[in-house]
């Protein structure tokens, strides 16, 4: 019987011609699938990460005498707060200098940095006062796609100094700027990289001498508004080279702090005037192990110290001064955290910022217009003016984000048809109106709170704006994607299930004429749409979105009729059936949920395999018989594999382990060899084995097999122990271990094509590569992954002989149930889900079980070194990525033979692969994050894009696994064989 998908007619008859159309069909809604998710994909960077910088806005010029004449900002790149805070082992504090400030001239804190923890994305909070642009992904967050304004820009002129990778991002198109840094060379890692800072110091030193000999350039440095920014990058580098702890990176500490003292007692002794300002900070932390970029308190906590010109003196710690009001600062650490005792500063009191909220407290020193897009708020602790100064430097401020709120109030409202404003500040003017009010009667006091209030609900509705399309974005794609699964369920239900027969052909099913109206509404639909979008300027991709959402759903309406029947059919069912159908739909969410958080929790996977081993077994010691060593076999296999994903996701070097693995190898494919040959009596192993199949086309061929995988285990041990003495890789050892990998992968398609002959062939033609790509314990890895891949073909081999022995004793009465397709295959039945379910879990155990795929920085370049050790990245990436396939390769292969094994059709199957994959896959679109390191932001990406392109993926590794299981045969007995003559 031959019958057309979800976008045809059915026919009555099997027709070559209907069989034709219906392969057609399906190769278009592969098509469909692969178009739609590569355009649904890219939807992520319009919901989550387009840029939330605008332009247009006019500075705000501040309506009070600046403080300070010049400002100084000292950047001592990956300093944290605890190392510079702390004193040393014999009590002596790390930076004394500063230290004294704190005490007797100026102001201290901790600076919250927001995740990543960067340079490129601390310095802009600094010097420009916003966070991590997200649209910078599309820049691999090496740059800033968009212009923005900073500090820097609203100076008279500013002079730097320090690393070719932040300085130039500032000052490189500044007109207005003298800068310079020194060469990438001078970033080794091997060396102290204090002299670095000294370099900075240095180069501005040399500048301020020549100014005595350059009048030009002496008036330039005695001008106002001028800002003089060191960047020091030491802390850095030698907390990557040498971890914080470290007496290179603790030393380098007292650099900063010496280098800091100079540049006070050198400029006060040059201008000689009291109006320099001087702001010592960090961009972020360093981690324990050398590394940031997350959240973690190490990261985020950096050191703040600011004194001279403007800046109010130290305070002692009051009741007044020292109130928890629940504040909790950008990097989710709450308000007034206590103070470390072993800082020694309890009795003076802390004033912590946000690090976005140093911009406007620079801009407010030097009386200069905050930077156009910041949103940080000026900390009024740190400035030392009047009552009345302060609330115009605070409106200022609140003006200046209430200005970008406009902006994109604006924007949003033209190119809108139905606009819908942010209400708290509809009448915003009003509220600026009270604010000039207040001050003009010097109510200072309540100017200022309100001007707080103003800026709290401007910071809210720049939110509101970013976010304003995303509801809309949101719903559409999840739409899509539904009907997607909805147009894949009904294509298998009408092709490959016995619904076909049920409801196609009863008397209740009536093919409606409406077809031509539906098709008409959808495409009004989208016209109107379109025209919408058209006129808004929005962006091309918002059409696909919405093209692809209404197709989809105008194809799932045409097909009306069919969804009624299948409703009027569900319903007519026992309820016992209805209880079966709602258990495996709940079990089947649970599962898909488990492997959803399996990307980032490995472990659950262990759980998994504990409890599937124990189940499966408990089934199988009550349908075969314990003899036969299945039950236990199947147990001992899962609660193997379950110990990998328990293991370090980075893989540590274990040459003898790799060994060994080659040993357990050929011992398995023993053991299937002469299970293969000697299982004639068992008839749980007769239909997987090369029983009745004719004589051997290579009889050596296995241990020709053996011979290659004992050969690569040798080739590990000889290439790694040469390389190791030597520091070379051998030209003979290289081109040993290249044929002997080509060699192997052939040799599966000249075995036996019976189902555990060929496996067999296919585990060892794949594992001496796998063996020579490994470097530890992903080799046993590949073993026990087999292993529990024998154990599904023996699982679903003990149902088929349960099942048959139903069948044929109720053969007479349900003969109508055995209906057969195309091909040998029959219909898919509610109990076959548990096919596409197992393949996902084991597809995903080859993906997480030996690292995170999801990341390829996780995964040892070393792998590569038996085959090339010249540095070569494609064919170093294209070796790692054939590496991480082969146990893909592997599961493929098995499900491709489960399917032939249960007759049950393997492009049907696919398309619940798919389909439940797609269920993963709109969960991982709202797990998609635009904030925190740029690891976790990165892999939030790519583990949507894995699931997304999991439609081409399976399908590629279907068509080559094909080549080599595509002549496997299943064994049938003879009871089985005079049903399908019957």
């Amino acid at each position: 019987m031959g019958i057309d998908g979800i976008l045809g007619k059915r026919r009555e008859k099997a027709t070559s011609r209907g069989k034709k159309w219906l392969k057609t069909q399906e190769m278009w809604l592969v098509v469909l699938g692969v178009i739609l998710h590569a355009v649904y994909m890219l939807s992520i960077f319009d919901i989550y990460f387009k840029t939330p910088i605008v332009h247009g806005m006019d500075p705000v010029t501040p309506r009070f005498d600046a403080p300070a004449k010049r400002l100084v900002l000292f950047v001592a790149d990956g300093l944290r707060a605890d190392k510079f805070y702390e004193p040393d082992s014999e009590g002596n504090y790390r930076a004394p200098f500063l230290r004294s400030v704190i005490q007797n001239q100026g102001r201290w804190g901790v600076s919250h940095a927001r995740p990543p923890t960067e340079s490129r994305p601390g310095h802009v909070a600094i010097i420009a006062g916003f966070y991590e642009d997200p649209s910078a992904v599309t820049k691999g967050w090496k740059a800033n796609p968009v212009e923005f304004d900073s500090v820097f820009n609203q100076s008279r002129h500013t002079i730097s100094f320090g690393s070719p990778d932040i300085v130039p991002i500032f000052c490189g198109a500044l007109p207005h700027s003298t800068w310079n840094s020194y060469p990438h060379d001078f970033e080794d890692f091997a060396t102290d990289a204090s002299f670095l800072d000294e370099w900075s110091f240095d180069q501005f030193q040399s500048l301020l001498n020549r100014s005595n000999e350059d009048p030009k350039l002496r008036k330039l440095l005695l001008q106002d508004k001028l800002v003089i920014f060191l960047h020091l990058l030491g802390c850095d580098s030698n907390g990557h080279a040498h971890r914080p702890f470290s007496s290179i990176y603790l030393n380098n500490v007292k650099v900063v702090d010496h280098i800091a003292k100079r540049m006070y007692f050198l400029l006060e002794d040059y201008f000689k005037d009291n109006r320099t300002a001087y702001i010592f900070t960090a961009d972020h932390g360093m981690s324990d192990k050398g590394s940031h970029g997350d959240g973690h308190p190490t990261n985020t906590d950096t050191p703040l110290v600011v004194w001279g010109a403007g800046v109010q003196h130290p305070k002692p710690i009051s009741e007044t001064n020292h109130s928890n009001c629940g504040f909790l600062f950008i990097d989710e650490h709450a308000h007034d955290m206590p103070t470390p005792s072993e800082w020694g500063l309890n009795g003076i009191e802390r004033v912590d910022v946000n690090q976005a909220d140093i911009a406007p407290l620079m801009s407010t020193l030097l009386g200069l217009p905050c930077p156009v897009n910041s949103v940080g708020n000026l900390p009024l602790e740190y400035i030392n003016m009047n009552e009345a100064e302060n609330a115009e430097a605070l409106l200022a401020n609140t003006k200046q984000i209430l200005n970008q709120f406009l902006r994109k109030s604006h924007i949003k409202q033209t190119n809108s048809f139905y606009f819908k404003p942010f209400k708290p500040l509809v009448h915003y003017s009003s509220i600026l109106d009270r604010i000039e009010g207040l001050i003009s009667l010097r109510d200072y006091e309540m100017a200022m709170k309100l001007s707080e209030n103003l800026r709290s609900l401007a910071l809210q509705g720049l939110h509101y704006f970013q976010t304003y399309d995303w509801l809309m974005l949101m719903s559409v794609i999840t739409l899509g994607y539904i009907g997607w699964m909805i147009s894949l369920l009904l294509h298998v239900l009408r092709s490959y299930t016995s619904l076909s027969r049920d409801i196609l052909q009863g008397p209740a099913f009536h093919q409606g004429n409406n077809t031509r109206k539906v098709y008409l509404f959808g495409c009004l639909l989208m016209g109107v749409v379109s025209i919408k979008f058209i006129l808004e300027h929005s962006p091309p991709l918002y059409h696909a979105y919405i093209a692809m959402t209404v197709f989809l759903w105008t194809q799932i309406l045409s097909e009306y009729q069919f969804v009624l029947a299948l409703w009027r059919h569900i319903c007519s069912r026992k309820f016992s059936y209805i209880v079966k159908l709602l258990i495996i739909s709940a079990v089947s969410i649970l599962i898909l949920e488990l492997l959803v958080n399996s990307f980032t929790k490995r472990e659950l996977y262990t759980w998994c395999f504990l409890s599937a081993g124990v189940i499966a077994s408990l089934f199988l010691f009550k349908t075969v018989p314990w003899r036969s060593g299945i039950p236990i076999f199947v147990l001992i296999a899962c609660w193997f594999l379950s110990v990998f994903t328990l293991m370090p996701a980075e893989i540590p070097d274990n040459n003898q382990l790799v060994v060994a693995s080659g040993a357990v190898i050929i011992i398995i494919g023993a053991v299937a060899r002469w299970l293969d040959m000697h299982a004639a009596g068992n008839k749980y192993w007769l239909s997987i084995c090369n029983l009745g199949m004719g004589k051997a086309r290579f009889p050596m061929l296995f241990h020709l097999q053996a011979l290659l995988v004992g050969l690569a285990s040798v080739m590990v041990w000889l290439s790694t122990s040469h390389r190791t003495e030597k520091q070379e890789l051998l030209l003979v050892h290289q081109l040993i271990n290249w044929s002997i990998a080509g060699f192997s992968m052939v040799m599966p398609l000249f075995s036996e094509n019976g189902l555990l002959s060929r496996l067999t062939s296919i585990f060892l033609g794949f594992a001496p590569p796998f063996l020579l790509l490994s470097i530890g314990y992903e080799a046993v890895f590949y073993s026990a992954l087999a292993l529990v891949l024998m154990s599904w073909i023996l699982f679903e081999n003990a149902l088929l002989h349960l099942s048959t022995g139903k069948r044929l004793s109720t053969y007479s009465t349900n003969m109508e149930g055995l209906i057969i397709l195309e091909n040998d295959n029959r219909y898919l039945q509610l109990s076959d889900v548990r096919i596409p379910l197992i393949f996902l879990v084991l597809f995903n155990v080859a993906f997480f079980g030996t690292g995170n795929f999801a990341s390829i920085a996780s995964f040892e370049i070393s792998s590569v070194y038996r085959f090339i050790t010249v540095f070569s990245p494609f064919l170093m990436a294209a070796l790692l990525i054939f590496k991480l396939f082969i146990p893909f390769l592997l599961v493929i292969c098995t499900f491709s033979a489960i399917t032939k094994l249960l007759r049950v059709p393997r492009l049907g199957c696919y398309f619940l692969v798919i389909l439940l994959s797609d269920v993963m896959t709109i969960h991982f679109f709202f797990l998609v994050r635009n904030k925190g390191s740029w690891m976790e932001i990165g892999n939030s990406i790519s583990h949507f894009g894995i699931m997304s392109a999991q439609v081409v993926f399976v399908l590629l590794l279907f068509a080559l696994t094909n080549i080599y299981t595509k002549d496997i045969q299943i064994f049938r007995s003879a009871s089985t064989s005079s049903r399908k003559v019957m």
